[in-house]
């Protein structure tokens, strides 16, 4: 990296609530940051060694799903992308808590935003899906399926046109990893932009840890910093059952815990995003809930 961007240990971690369930089938996760809160995950992040509080909660506006849920999210992504601009403009480490993965495309348009000035980012995408649909190619025409095709500048104008700006990552500074279901669209879109994908046979074959070591490398190499984000259908039910679209062979906890240590020790790690939790589906020892503080704890231990 050349002059990149390296963030102070001593930053405050500022979770924000990414209230939006309408891009997805499985609504329900629009309550999984109010649950996490009420998990006193901010609590439980201090008592572990880090400066921790909730910033702003963005919801969205469930009254125009009668114009379709890509108006929702139309509407929405400015809101929840102005309150991630704004945390990252006052020094603190954004944490953003979904809600579906549409909130993605606030998270991170917002971020580039912020460093557009120092250089351009690369992007961790780590799930079972590909999320590189359209409108035109999706089947079910749920928006948490695009939003890498609108970071990468393709999609509805109204969301790859955020800050009047088309591409906020270019697709060489982009790897997804623990992919195992998608489209034939959605893959011809990714391998025509040149975006690398990380098969989950690759990561039970050699570990999260050391594909993750190769994957910061590589979105480290032309870039100041770089974000992760997180989808946790990308893990095995087993240790993520409380999720709107699971899929079996999934990513298992500890070996993702593992992985995640490196990005932690990672002062270049400039934002992380974990999404798609829903309450009404997890189990009743609430497991996907113990996974994210897991995973939240994993990966801000040296914030």
């Amino acid at each position: 990296m050349s002059g990149v961007v390296k963030q102070s240990d001593s930053r405050l971690i500022e979770l924000i609530a990414a209230q939006i369930g309408e891009g997805a089938q499985q609504m329900a996760c629009k309550q999984g940051p109010d649950f996490l809160r009420q998990r006193s995950i901010a609590q439980e992040l201090t008592h572990a060694g880090q400066r921790a509080f909730w910033g702003a909660a963005v919801e969205s506006d469930a009254q125009l799903l009668a114009q379709g849920q890509l108006a929702v999210v139309e509407e929405y992504v400015p809101r929840l992308a102005q309150a991630v601009l704004d945390a990252v403009m006052k020094k603190h480490f954004p944490v953003v808590l979904g809600g579906d993965h549409s909130c993605a495309i606030a998270t991170w348009s917002a971020i580039a935003k912020a460093y557009q000035a120092q250089g351009e980012l690369g992007l961790i995408w780590i799930d079972a899906h590909l999320d590189s649909h359209s409108p035109d190619t999706s089947h079910s025409g749920a928006p948490h399926g695009m939003p890498l095709a609108v970071l990468l500048g393709h999609g509805p104008s109204a969301l790859t046109d955020l800050y009047h700006w088309r591409g906020k990552f270019k697709p060489e500074n982009v790897v997804v990893v623990g992919v195992r279901s998608y489209e034939p669209a959605e893959a011809e879109l990714l391998k025509k932009l040149g975006v690398e994908i990380v098969s989950i046979e690759q990561v039970q074959k050699r570990s999260f840890a050391s594909c993750l070591q190769e994957i910061i490398s590589k979105v480290s190499r032309h870039t100041i910093g770089y974000g992760i984000t997180f989808d946790l259908d990308a893990l095995d039910p087993k240790d993520a059952p409380g999720v709107g679209s699971p899929v079996s062979n999934g990513m298992r906890l500890a070996d993702t815990l593992e992985g995640l240590s490196l990005a932690a020790q990672d002062p270049h790690l400039v934002g992380f995003e974990l999404v798609e939790y829903n309450p009404l589906l997890d189990d009743a020892a609430f497991t996907t809930a113990a996974t994210c503080e897991a995973l939240l704890k994993a990966v801000l231990h040296s914030r």
